[in-house]
């Protein structure tokens, strides 16, 4: 096998409209899990997969992402910059990256997390050069990504989001090996409007050029909020916690052996912090709270005495004293679609004040620099800006 060099692209330019209003300051790829960016785990795949070179295509926000990661010398990587200005879909996006990219590629999404096994073998076939590869992994709803047919090690098509029945659970992976000759592909099914590169892999597939790579290891997808917090989950259950060494705690805490705590985390007495949770940098969980469940972002404070289960707190957000965020299975609205039976007790956007004594319902999204006054009851949406008060 050769050594020629491979360059990974990443596709960081989305807006993640899905995840407002966590995505209202920050592109998706910046939201983070288990204390530290989703992108971050993308980067560290591909450098922990011997590849040294990437190009991060940003668009969103893009300054978030520049301002993180720099030149990737943190990583040991060498990292370059293109700009998707206008959100135009993944091919759009893999077009961009074409002036940095003068040899074999793979491509990855900045927002799903794999293994850097998977992208170890990707990169080897895009070595290899002798056809375009994708990895292609099992969901267990497989109807919400693009689900894919094979014939033996070859792709015969891939049905995105279909709607009727699927005969498969097989889906795109999102881990791709392209030679330059992808670029005029992807011109060539380009007509107008949003192109998706799903449109290009089909074209590959029916010419009989599309090898699969079969894939059963960590796939981390964020779609949608509750999401974030199975993702959380799962790394922090997948990796040794330790304490930092600023932290401040008060007497008789109890914290969880699943639980991420980042530095400057400033905990008060009888305090509980249960499993799968994350404490961003400078959060404060003040005397006798209880946090399950739950992504705190930096700078965030739970009053005393709140209950914060199954709930996300953006940063600088405030949970007022004996406020509470019950959890459990909700229902929850998403643009045109209703999920049921989603584990989300509520989402708390950047800025937000939630009053002494208020309750969020099961499946509450509050929006960023929201003033809710105490005792108040918060259901459903409450839109940025808005102040919500009593009676």
């Amino acid at each position: 096998m050769s050594d020629t060099p491979v360059t990974a692209v990443v596709l960081a330019a989305g807006e993640g409209r899905r995840l407002e209003p966590l995505t209202n300051r920050r592109p998706k790829p910046m939201v983070p899990v288990a204390n530290r960016p989703l992108l971050e785990h993308v980067v560290e795949a591909v450098a922990a997969a011997g590849i040294n070179r990437i190009a991060l295509v940003v668009g969103y926000r893009q300054e978030r992402i520049r301002n993180h990661f720099g030149d990737g010398d943190d990583w040991g990587v060498t990292i370059e910059y293109v700009e998707q200005s206008t959100q135009l879909g993944t091919g759009h996006a893999v077009l961009q990256a074409e002036p940095v990219v003068d040899g074999p590629f793979v491509v990855l999404n900045g927002d799903r997390i794999v293994d850097a096994a998977v992208v170890s073998r990707v990169r080897d076939l895009a070595r290899d050069g002798d056809h375009p590869a994708m990895a292609v992994t099992t969901a267990e709803r497989p109807r919400e990504y693009g689900v894919v047919t094979l014939d033996g090690d070859r792709v015969t098509g891939i049905d995105e989001k279909p709607e009727g029945p699927v005969e498969t659970n097989r889906i795109n992976a999102g881990v791709y090996a392209f030679s330059p000759a992808v670029f005029d592909a992807i011109r060539e099914t380009h007509t107008t409007g949003e192109l998706a590169i799903t449109a290009t892999l089909n074209e590959l597939a029916s010419a009989g050029d599309l090898t699969a790579v079969g894939y059963d290891g960590r796939w981390l997808d964020v779609s949608n909020l509750w999401d974030l917090l199975g993702v959380n989950a799962a790394l922090i259950g997948e990796s040794e916690q330790t304490e930092p060494t600023d932290a401040a705690f008060g007497a008789s805490v109890t914290v969880a052996d699943d639980v991420a705590l980042a530095g400057n985390v400033r905990i008060g007495p009888n305090v509980t912090v249960g499993g799968s949770t994350a404490i961003g940098s400078n959060a404060t969980i003040e005397a006798g709270a209880v946090v399950e469940n739950a992504v705190i972002f930096p700078d965030a404070v739970i009053g005393a005495g709140a209950v914060v289960r199954d709930a996300i707190v953006a940063g600088n957000a405030r949970i007022g004293a004996n406020a509470t965020i019950a959890g459990g299975p909700a229902t929850v609205v998403v643009g045109d679609a209703v999920h049921h039976d989603v584990a989300l007790g509520g989402v708390v956007g950047d800025n937000t004040t939630v009053g002494g004594g208020a309750t969020l319902t099961d499946g509450a999204v509050v929006g960023d620099d929201v003033r809710a006054d105490a005792g108040v009851v918060i259901d459903g949406r409450v839109e940025s800006g808005a102040v919500v008060r009593r009676g």
